[in-house]
């Protein structure tokens, strides 16, 4: 079954080479909306498998309809915008993005990203559910569940998303290790790491903010300067 794209964004010729460009990748059922309001309407009318969403619409700012999408789906959401502060890139992360493209883009690029994306949701959809076992991995206060889907510290059950989940778990069955940002983002993300210093950096800023005391001054994942990370047990 063909996969359904949504393109939300107010330039019009954008829109209209992001289309061409993803026809010529094999993609047919292509939609495109130029406000917010039409991004949502047609988001409801198509349930498409992955949106491309502008971060400056006319009647709004993309994030708004991100957060409106995240309410009742999970389908990636690529932002793309020509805002390139950091605090841009991180916030549409936060909201719930799953990557962010700094215009002028290359077409190319956005159409093989795109492919990425739908690649791991169809990975992640088609994955079997392993039956729990009663074997956990303890780390000093941590502890996980044998399928790697629930981390409590110190007996409490911490509240996390599954990207988070999967950072952590990847970290606690390799204590002491230097973890670059490429392992993790192919270990974690499920695909080839090609410059997502950003997508790892903001989870791992909001892992920190859940699990340290400090935050800023972290004592369990802590950055090794040029190479990575490297959760630390004593």
């Amino acid at each position: 079954m063909q996969e359904k794209i949504l393109i939300v964004d107010d330039e019009i010729d954008i829109a209209k080479l992001m289309k061409a460009t993803l026809q010529r990748e094999g993609y047919t059922q292509i939609e495109l909306a130029h406000t917010l309001a039409q991004g949502w309407h047609t988001f409801e009318r198509q349930n498409p498998d992955i949106v491309l969403l502008d971060v400056m619409l006319p009647d709004g700012e993309g994030y708004e309809l991100c957060k409106q999408i995240r309410a009742v789906s999970n389908v990636p959401v690529l932002f793309m915008s020509a805002k390139t502060e950091e605090i841009d890139k991180i916030l549409g992360l936060a909201i719930g993005g799953d990557d962010y493209i700094s215009k002028p883009f290359s077409p190319k690029e956005v159409a093989f990203r795109i492919k990425a994306q739908l690649r791991r949701a169809a990975f992640s959809a088609a994955a079997p559910i392993p039956a729990p076992l009663a074997a956990t991995t303890r780390v000093g206060a941590f502890e996980m569940n044998s399928d790697e889907t629930e981390i409590t510290y110190d007996g409490k059950l911490l509240e996390l998303t599954a990207k988070e989940v999967g950072l952590l778990a990847l970290f606690l069955t390799n204590p002491n290790r230097i973890l670059s940002k490429e392992t993790l983002f192919e270990r974690v993300w499920g695909e080839a790491f090609f410059g997502s210093d950003n997508t790892v950096m903001v989870h791992i800023r909001r892992l920190r903010e859940k699990i340290e005391i400090d935050p800023s001054n972290p004592k369990f994942i802590t950055t090794v300067k040029g190479l990575g990370y490297k959760f630390v047990v004593q």
